[in-house]
């Protein structure tokens, strides 16, 4: 099933051009040539609708019983090899759909595709390249779902380790990946995200003997952020760890729809 990005953008285009420029960091009615209290205030009017609106789309999760992953990462950690192979593993015992949030292109779509999940693709370049999915973003593309028909929707976010974690989708649990190649000290640069995740996925292990990542250095930095928050060591690769992850994936959905 394919919801073409551009009958999101540009209807979404149309609706918000009225608001001119705006910060890719806080969403489509922050403008950048305001600053201070105004900007502020802007902001806070933007993050409460986002709120409203996903609950909205939690109360609908919760009476269709889809359970809702909100997947996040930096650009290259992998995010969208691990998702091919958690599907491959729990598909079809679960019945599962993706949304995939890019400012390009359908490439990470393609591959999802193959799993036979039904896909969503949405595109943001047609509204100023946003670098996180918002929930009225999200509602539109699940519009195009049968909710009836899934149990597991997973939402790969857009590649950034900022943005997304500040918008609320109607998700049940955020699971943010970090590939070892991008260094020991991310979640330390980066708190908010791995305080608003549930668990995290420390991704390409196979790669440790070639590199000077610190694990010890960072799970305790993870532990420092967000204290209990389980850490799932995995290799998209090889499929290293994977057991635990998706055991926890499972876990998570029988106690929330339970």
């Amino acid at each position: 099933m394919w919801f073409f990005a551009n009958r999101i953008t540009r209807r979404f285009h149309h609706d918000h051009k009225q608001h001119g420029p705006h910060n890719h960091h806080h969403g489509h009615d922050v403008e950048s040539r305001k600053s201070g209290t105004r900007e502020i205030k802007v902001v806070r009017r933007v993050l409460d609708a986002n709120d409203i609106m996903a609950d909205r789309m939690r109360t609908v999760f919760a009476e269709k019983k889809v359970f809702v992953l909100n997947m996040m990462s930096s650009p290259g950690s992998g995010k969208t090899t691990t998702l091919q192979k958690t599907l491959s593993r729990i598909m079809p015992d679960l019945r599962c759909a993706v949304i995939v949030g890019d400012i390009c292109t359908t490439h990470d779509a393609d591959r999802l595709a193959q799993s036979g999940a039904p896909v969503t693709q949405i595109n943001t370049d047609a509204f100023g390249g946003d670098c996180h999915l918002a929930a009225h973003v999200v509602e539109r593309a699940v519009a195009d779902l049968d909710l009836d028909a899934i149990d597991l929707l997973i939402v790969e976010n857009i590649g950034n380790l900022v943005c997304p974690a500040e918008f609320d989708i109607g998700e049940n649990k955020r699971v943010v990946v970090l590939s070892v190649t991008e260094g020991e000290d991310k979640p330390a640069k980066y708190p908010l995200m791995f305080r608003q995740c549930d668990a995290t996925l420390l991704n390409k292990i196979d790669l440790l003997p070639y590199l000077d990542f610190d694990m010890d250095l960072a799970k305790s930095s993870i532990d420092q952020i967000h204290p209990g928050m389980p850490v799932f060591e995995i290799s998209a690769k090889t499929e290293a760890g994977f057991d635990e992850w998706i055991g926890w994936l499972r876990n998570q959905m029988k106690a929330r729809l339970s």
